[in-house]
């Protein structure tokens, strides 16, 4: 899996990303500078390809993290209630600020995602059967009592189609003034690029870690604060994307083992090839209508995921 290759794919369907819509554009229309496609390209094409790779790199990249730290390839924010403990905050915040901000909801979401990815890490270290199917397990049925919560009272609220309609992965609302407080993402997705190898160090396990002089808390929290972060942002500006905080880190270590340091790049560059190519499928498959990138990603990685399990099992 070369580096170059995944570099290259990107920066082509970039391009097809930015002139495929409804509205017809073309690279001449853009050279000619006509007024009102340009204003398209610049309002609308090009915030949508940035959050698009954004959002890729920043839910591939927690994915990975998330997996070392808790020593199972089948963890992810989606399988460790932080998704659902994010959703609950946005409702949190819904209810506490009459008309809440963009910023308002997302430290409520980034406060209760990170409740939640604490309160799944401490469930983990009780339990004594750590089988590689089971912990997720624990992660989903612990996400899916935190989402009967959020949606009992949803319900009580009448705030249930404002939480379905935000949730739902969709990057069609997606405009200029809209997307960038993804940004806020990219100096903690930096910052774990620097702390890849301790973050590679405490997937060993405490007792290892310890001894190795790593403060193994210290580490493990800032991986933590990253995760529940660029969760909560993503889920804040884009919606629920199923599934890419799994599937892309297991494909990249298949080739690239456990070295964090080695397989972040290319896990970044990976999801954002992935969900931009979702997207752009998205936008053809019923054109001129389009299908949301939450279903288009939960339909093709439900598949990857499906082959990842029957992968491990054929291994075992």
């Amino acid at each position: 899996m070369k580096k170059r290759y995944l570099i290259l794919v990107l920066i082509i369907l970039s391009m097809v990303s930015i002139f495929v819509g409804v509205k017809e554009i073309t690279p001449l229309d853009i050279l000619h500078l006509k007024e009102n496609k340009v204003q398209i390209v610049l309002l609308s094409r090009i915030p949508r390809l940035l959050s698009i790779i954004m959002a890729g790199v920043a839910m591939s990249m927690v994915g990975l993290i998330m997996q070392q730290l808790s020593r199972n390839k089948f963890v992810s924010p989606t399988t460790a209630a932080t998704v659902d403990s994010a959703k609950l905050g946005m409702l949190v915040s819904m209810l506490l600020f009459t008309s809440a901000t963009t910023m308002q909801k997302m430290v409520v979401s980034f406060i209760f995602a990170l409740g939640g990815t604490f309160l799944f890490m401490n469930i983990l270290k009780k339990v004594k059967y750590k089988n590689a199917i089971f912990i997720p397990l624990v992660g989903i049925m612990l996400g899916n009592i935190i989402d009967s919560i959020t949606t009992f009272f949803a319900y009580k609220y009448d705030l249930v189609q404002n939480i379905s309609s935000w949730l739902q992965g969709n990057f069609s609302l997606i405009l200029k003034g809209r997307y960038e407080l993804l940004y806020i993402s990219i100096p903690f997705l930096i910052a774990a690029f620097f702390y890849a190898n301790k973050f590679t160090v405490a997937g060993m396990g405490e007792d290892f870690s310890t001894n190795l002089g790593l403060n193994y808390s210290k580490v493990v929290n800032t991986g933590l604060v990253i995760v529940a972060l660029a969760t909560s942002l993503v889920v804040i500006t884009i919606g629920r994307i199923p599934f890419l905080d799994l599937i892309i880190p297991n494909i990249v270590t298949i080739y690239e083992g456990d070295n964090i340091k080695k397989a972040i790049p290319k896990v970044a560059l990976l999801g954002a090839i992935f969900v931009l190519l979702c997207d752009i499928l998205g936008r053809i498959i019923i054109f001129p209508y389009e299908i949301s990138i939450g279903l288009m990603v939960g339909v093709i990685g439900s598949i990857i995921f499906l082959y990842l399990l029957l992968r491990r099992n054929k291994n075992e």
